[in-house]
């Protein structure tokens, strides 16, 4: 008899970092994505030890039959623009590994089911881009009512009008906190407190935070 996982109090969701960027305006994410990167690699190893379930959210481009191991060596060919970041990035063992036909990590793929398997009901969210495949994400996830989180140094766009205004469109309408990686206390068992949150929503309500991409 399989036993049901104890719930964990949060999951993280990577998005489309396996990228091999060879995409029209890719070029122009190398830099913001080796930073997210830097970022990105050693928050990881904390939510791993900690316990918490990391998910790798990823296109298949184009290669509809492949596994995770397929898309990591695709991405990591000679002469792939990402090649250093995927390599930084790569998935553990214990690690999920979701592959996805559009932008949202949602739509099409077996996400939802595996995140009620794991009693999952907030999100962080990482990854790229910005304003593209974590905007849709979240979005869906509001529509799921889950708990979101985006965390601003470990994602990335194109510039850092794209990242600041894909953020603060979430923060408005999706109720999306947005903070740092290094703000994020998983012994605490949430990423943030509630009184935290609540008061980073005052405070955005009176004025603006600009999110900062992938710094």
């Amino acid at each position: 008899m399989s036993r049901k996982p104890p719930p964990p109090p949060a999951a993280v969701l990577v998005i489309d970092v396996l990228n091999d960027l060879a995409f029209p305006g890719g070029e122009k994410v190398v830099p913001w994505a080796h930073k997210m990167a830097a970022r990105l690699k050693p928050f990881l190893a904390r939510a791993r030890a900690a316990g918490f379930p990391v998910i790798y959210v990823n296109d298949n481009y184009d290669h509809w039959r492949s596994d995770h191991g397929e898309i990591y060596r695709y991405c990591t060919r000679k002469g792939a623009r990402g090649r250093a970041v995927v390599r930084k990035l790569k998935p553990r063992r214990d690690d999920y590994f979701i592959v996805k036909p559009k932008h949202s990590g949602f739509f099409g793929t077996s996400l939802q089911p595996l995140l009620q398997h794991l009693g999952a009901r907030r999100l962080i969210l990482t990854g790229m881009a910005t304003n593209l495949c974590v905007f849709f994400t979240a979005h869906d996830a509001h529509m799921h009512e889950y708990d979101l989180y985006a965390l601003s140094d470990c994602c990335a766009a194109e510039s850092d009008f794209d990242h600041d205004t894909a953020l603060d469109q979430l923060k408005r309408f999706c109720g999306v906190t947005v903070m740092r990686s290094d703000e994020v206390d998983f012994e605490a068992e949430t990423p943030a407190a509630p009184e935290e949150k609540d008061k980073r929503r005052g405070e955005a309500a009176g004025k603006p935070e600009k999110a900062t991409n992938a710094r």
